[in-house]
């Protein structure tokens, strides 16, 4: 036997990886697939219908029900729950529970509960004591009860946290961290008959566009884009209000804050973009470079990361 188990914790499973440990009062049912190198805390149960991954931590007080799976590199923080039945009673049992699937890298914080039927994106942070009641993105941090997505992991904020200052350009172009991504200070001119803001197209807009697009009246805690497109080209721009932008190349993710009519954000082609935290006020104006085409989209994180390596 290549794995550990405590004197007092119970694995009946052979399907075990190398260097997993297995510590007191845990038990692991016949079925269950575990990886290698996984940390088993005390007090944790699995079911027969559960795959973990490879690294996986699970920490005291948590059970993992039949119908869940976790991949490499998840953390479940202590007594988390999860659920796989959305309408339980004694003794009736469903033919077949929801699954559960927390992919790759995500991190569930103590005493969060997840309920059946949802996916946990890549990456992605679930705060202690959250609910989760529908599947989360990709990299988003959720918190609250229901959770709600407040951020994004290991997004570099400081565009507008710090650098937002006096010393912005009042026209100009400046550079993102994130490939090609660019943001856009056009000019504006105030009077006393009110306000304007111009901008040319392949002169301050780096392309000509073939179509637009408006999104309106979006509740605040909804969250839009979520995908990449392959060789559209877009850019953004809040003609009222306010909206947040994350934009990520594959490797690098930067969140922009667009609430000035005369700031744009251009997202060239293979770049995922997100958009949040609308006003309740907010009007997007978006100018794409192409006609719509469904098959321009990439609409899973993990496909895009795929295409990002495959052109490298």
């Amino acid at each position: 036997m290549n794995f550990f188990v405590h004197e007092k914790g119970i694995c009946e499973s052979a399907n075990v990886g190398a260097d997993t440990k297995i510590w007191a009062f845990a038990h692991v049912l016949p079925g269950a697939v575990i990886g290698s190198n996984c940390n088993i805390c005390d007090g944790v149960f699995i079911e027969n219908d559960v795959k973990l991954g490879n690294n996986v931590t699970i920490k005291c007080g948590v059970q993992i029900w039949d119908g869940i799976t976790l991949e490499d590199n998840v953390f479940v923080g202590p007594n988390a729950t999860f659920t796989n039945d959305k309408r339980p009673r004694s003794k009736v049992y469903p033919d077949e529970f929801l699954r559960i699937v927390v992919e790759e890298g995500a991190s569930i914080g103590a005493n969060a509960t997840i309920l059946p039927g949802i996916r946990i994106g890549r990456n992605a942070m679930i705060g202690a004591g959250a609910v989760v009641t529908r599947s989360v993105p990709p990299n988003a941090i959720v918190v609250g009860n229901p959770a709600k997505i407040i951020g994004y992991a290991d997004t570099d904020t400081s565009t507008m946290d710090e650098k937002e200052t006096s010393t912005t350009p009042d026209f100009g172009i400046r550079k993102s961290a994130v490939a090609g991504v660019q943001l856009h200070y056009f000019k504006a001119v105030n009077d006393m008959r009110g306000a304007l803001s111009v901008g040319e197209f392949e002169r301050d807009i780096p392309f000509s566009p073939k179509r637009y697009f408006l999104v309106y009246d979006v509740p605040t805690e909804k969250t839009r884009g979520e995908h990449a497109h392959i060789t559209c080209h877009q850019f953004l721009i809040a003609v009222k209000g306010s909206v947040q932008v994350v934009a990520d190349d594959g490797e690098r993710r930067e969140q922009f804050l667009l609430d000035k009519p005369n700031l744009g954000l251009f997202l060239p082609a293979m770049t995922w973009g997100i958009q949040y935290k609308y006003s309740e006020d907010a009007v997007l104006l978006v100018f794409a470079s192409e006609y719509y085409d469904a098959n321009d989209y990439i609409r899973e994180y993990g496909v895009f990361l795929k295409r990002v390596r495959e052109r490298k």
